[in-house]
């Protein structure tokens, strides 16, 4: 019988992508042909230097000084330098990219709208760095943040960066032990609040949430608060605290610090439910030059192309999206529920704003796809060209419903990679087809490949590790607290020595595509095959009674056991009728393997604050384990639902 074809996107031939722009420069300096994006590829990982070399001059990324020495190897991926005699500044690169749109507009759930140009952003920047100043903040002192996702934030960060502080930051719906664990652990000179937030329609105070953290954190000097509304008493949640708008009136050009490629720009964190979250360093011209490669080159972003990505503070994707301004695009903030005051409501903004990238996550989509919202009824949306994904791997539904909901000859961009290198290890590209179900390619410069468990190199369409083979410039510089970078090799090299194992299990395609299967630490063995919980949640997906799932394996007494937990939607609930159907549907659409032996319903599941969903918190709360660290999650009262939960269910 013959396969239906799984392509849902081809290229445009009407368009000139950025990409062939840069195959163009390449071939004309090389004197070489790249007939296509395997040729690319191959020649960006076999010729790493010249590749990051050439990038580094078409990005327009503001690099100084002495370029030769492109990339210093070392004994050790670890120890790899770039760049080792060159200078930029991370802010100048954002802000003297100027274009002729605005540099950001803000949204909200509340109606309200903020506009800035480049003009008025550098100004307000400017002047934030001469309070800096007059603080005494010198190169090397971190800034941290509990920030909502507003032009407060960007002006802040581009401040720091300006003057080589570095930058940290969290959301504030982050517990108080949350913050401190992250904050605790980095010393900040500076901290960074808002008064209050809102969310979904409530309003949340910060003020105790505040005071209890400034009493711990002895590190910090000075306060800033942010005043989520104009606030005429200008009243002040922390004692002492200064008040950050009052900060930004004085007209005053902003100066840039020249700093080594390897300067460091941001900490950020791993997700810290198995312990202390891990803090993360990375450098300024690593995140600059790897996001401008992925913005230019994979996500196709052009000069006042606009740019939104739901996030928060606390995620990577705020520092990936704020980074697009240095590839001259307007990014577009949110702060809010995406569901209010209508569920709908961020297509509203796309087709208002004329957004031309609109990233999102597939929980995003799923709640999407669950209410029946179908913005492509609503809404022209005629400049968006591209729909980003990530957070978990996009299943089959989800390219569906794009497709035939939203926008049927949207490219869809499903992106994999994380914190730990603040970037892509897999995402798209304008070259070739998107398939169904796949992420379309492997980033330039990366080489990544599929790794058995002995080490060897999987053939197409075999699952196995995703590692990457090659130093890259955004890996991380060091984590805090880890002088002899023992944590850091624990992190990503112990698994195949001198290998980065990013801890996915996935396959590459016949298509040169590849589908990722869920975290390696979390694949389920069953009958001694190894199945990633992705493959169930494909099939589960499919099932209109179901909201969301998570599926574990876990040790009952002297055996182990697949379990999938599944969340109903209103109306509906977990009969036999129901679970037989979804045994069935798994048996005949993945494998026998992929049933599992019980289906139990549940009224919620526990997700990072970043939203994954929390697969080893589940399977710690089951079989009775320590959870060390609740306070990671968005909803960490979830867990209860599942400790000790087969002494008192009867379901199969």
């Amino acid at each position: 019988m013959t396969q239906p074809d799984r392509t849902v996107w081809h290229p445009s031939n009407n368009e000139q992508y950025v990409v062939h722009d840069f195959i163009s420069h390449v071939e004309e300096k090389y004197q070489i042909k790249l007939k296509d994006y395997s040729d690319l590829h191959h020649w960006s990982v076999d010729k790493t230097s010249d590749f990051w070399l050439t990038f580094s001059e078409f990005s327009g990324m503001g690099l100084n000084g002495d370029i030769e020495t492109v990339h210093q190897e070392s004994e050790h991926m670890i120890d790899s330098k770039w760049f080792i005699d060159s200078e930029l500044n991370y802010a100048k690169a954002l802000l003297c990219n100027r274009n002729e749109g605005p540099a950001i507009i803000y949204r909200d759930e509340t109606g309200r709208r903020i506009e800035l140009s480049r003009s008025q952003l550098s100004s307000q920047v400017g002047s934030f760095i001469h309070s800096l100043d007059e603080l005494g903040v010198q190169k090397g002192d971190v800034i941290a943040a509990v920030m909502t996702n507003g032009p407060e934030t960007v002006i802040a960060m581009l401040a720091c960066s300006a003057i080589g502080a570095v930058w940290t930051s969290c959301s504030p719906d982050f517990g108080v032990d949350a913050i401190l664990d992250r904050f605790g652990q980095v010393s900040p000179k500076i901290l960074i609040t808002i008064d209050e937030y809102q969310y979904a329609n409530k309003k949340h105070c910060m003020k105790e949430k505040m005071e209890a953290i400034c009493e711990k954190l002895h590190s910090v000097e000075t306060v800033f608060q942010v005043n989520y509304e104009d606030n005429k008493k200008k009243t002040t949640i922390v004692k002492n605290a200064e008040i950050f708008d009052q900060h930004l009136h004085k007209k005053i050009e902003p100066r840039y610090t020249p700093l080594p490629f390897d300067h460091p720009l941001f900490i950020m964190y791993s997700s810290g439910t198995t312990g202390k979250p891990k803090c993360i360093v990375h450098s300024a011209g690593g995140t600059l030059i790897q996001l401008m490669k992925e913005h230019q080159l994979h996500i196709n972003i052009k000069p006042n192309d606009k740019v939104f990505f739901f996030t928060t503070c606390g995620w990577m994707m705020w520092n990936w999206l704020i980074t697009s301004m240095a590839s001259k695009a307007t990014i577009v903030l949110y702060e809010g529920s995406p569901f209010h005051p209508q569920n709908d409501h961020l297509w509203k903004i796309a087709d208002e704003e004329k957004i031309t990238h609109f990233g999102i996550s597939p929980r995003y989509i799923s709640s999407l796809s669950s209410e029946k919202v179908s913005p492509i009824n609503e809404y022209d949306l005629k400049h968006l060209k591209t729909v980003l994904s990530t957070g978990a791997p996009l299943l089959n539904e989800h390219f569906r419903f794009i497709h035939s909901s939203i926008k049927s000859d949207v490219q869809i961009s499903s992106i994999s990679g994380g914190t730990d290198i603040i970037s892509c290890f897999a995402l798209s590209t304008p070259m070739l087809p998107v398939v169904r179900g796949e992420i379309q390619s492997i980033g330039l410069g990366m080489d990544v490949r599929i790794f058995s468990q002995d080490g060897t190199e999987s053939a197409r369409g075999e699952k196995g590790e995703l590692v990457c083979c090659k130093a890259f410039p955004s890996m991380p510089l060091y984590f805090f607290n880890d002088s002899n970078k023992e944590k850091y090799k624990d992190a990503y090299f112990n698994k195949f020595p001198g290998v980065w194992a990013h801890g996915d299990y996935a396959c590459r395609t016949k298509d040169d595509g590849l589908v990722i299967f869920g975290r390696s630490d979390a694949t389920l063995n069953s009958g001694g095959v190894r199945i990633g919980t992705a493959e169930i949640y494909r099939q589960v997906e499919k099932f209109d009674e179901i909201l969301e799932a998570v599926v574990v394996e876990i040790k009952l007494r002297h055996d182990t056991e697949v379990v999938l937990f599944i969340v109903l939607k209103e109306s509906f609930n977990l009969d036999q009728k129901l679970i037989d159907h979804i045994k069935i549907e798994l048996k005949k659409n993945a494998s026998p393997r992929h049933v599992p032996s019980k289906i139990i319903s549940v009224n919620d599941i526990p997700r990072t604050i970043s939203g994954k969903i929390a697969e080893l918190t589940v399977k710690a709360a089951v079989e009775g384990t320590e959870i060390k660290n609740r306070e990671a999650l968005a909803n960490p009262e979830s867990v209860d639902l599942f400790v000790n939960i087969f002494n008192h269910e009867d379901g199969d």
